[in-house]
């Protein structure tokens, strides 16, 4: 399915104590950071996070990346997106491989359910058999308030959407190239959801920063990057978790 549609999903991944856990770690950062929109949780804060790299480097997710990348894995980025109730923004139609400083790019995301995820409060919808096209270019598009401020330059037939209902847990996997959005949430219900890049480690994070912010070696041998060390935790400053 993956290779023809250019996604999947995985039902159950990961189990509702842990889930309870991130939803406390994203009302944790949105209060540290309260002049962030709740869209725009990325990958700069998680250097210094231990919760997050402990749930980035689950083996349920690993495991499951491996599946796309091999075994030799490193993190290249991860990204809370929650849309708050009734003003949460879209993302509008794109390539994630137009975006990201990557030779060859060769990487997967994992989507992880935090909330329950319809049409009515945004969900992610993805254009089936799209990755098997070019990567686009992208334009400005100031029309409308949203996550990535732009979009993709080509017109996309929409009819041809489909939805990603996921629940608490679930874990919905795309290439790099699929052409994929979200609706705003114009429900009463969060929508919230941690995108998880998984690269292999033969994959160069080219960006001038290095280590990149959000490279971590989790799995195999370690490959052409170099990699943020794992943070400490320290009771006070950091998150506090189940085996922290």
């Amino acid at each position: 399915m993956f290779e023809t549609d250019g996604y999947v999903i995985f039902r159950d991944v990961i189990d509702q104590d842990l889930i309870k856990e991130v939803n406390d770690h994203v009302e944790w950062l949105q209060a540290r950071h309260p002049d962030v929109r709740p869209e725009q949780l990325g990958h700069i804060y998680l250097k210094d996070d231990p919760f997050w790299v402990r749930l980035v480097s689950d083996n349920r997710l690993v495991d499951i990346a491996e599946k796309f990348v091999g075994p030799d894995i490193a993190l290249f980025a991860s990204h809370y997106i929650s849309k708050p109730p009734y003003s949460g923004q879209p993302v509008l139609w794109h390539q994630d491989a137009a975006f990201w400083p990557l030779d060859p790019m060769e990487v997967v995301t994992l989507w992880l359910a935090v909330d329950h995820s319809t049409p009515e409060n945004g969900c992610v919808r993805v254009i089936p058999g799209s990755h098997r096209s070019e990567v686009a270019g992208m334009r400005d598009n100031t029309d409308v308030e949203s996550v990535l401020g732009q979009e993709i330059a080509v017109e996309v037939d929409e009819s041809q959407a489909v939805d990603m209902v996921l629940a608490p847990g679930d874990v919905e996997v795309h290439h790099p190239n699929i052409v994929h959005g979200s609706n705003a949430n114009t429900s009463p219900h969060r929508r919230c959801g941690l995108t998880i890049r998984y690269i292999p480690t033969s994959t160069r994070i080219t960006d001038p920063e290095t280590p990149y912010p959000s490279a971590f070696h989790l799995r195999g041998e370690p490959g052409v990057n170099s990699y943020q060390p794992r943070p400490r935790y320290v009771e006070g400053r950091h998150f506090r978790f189940q085996g922290a």
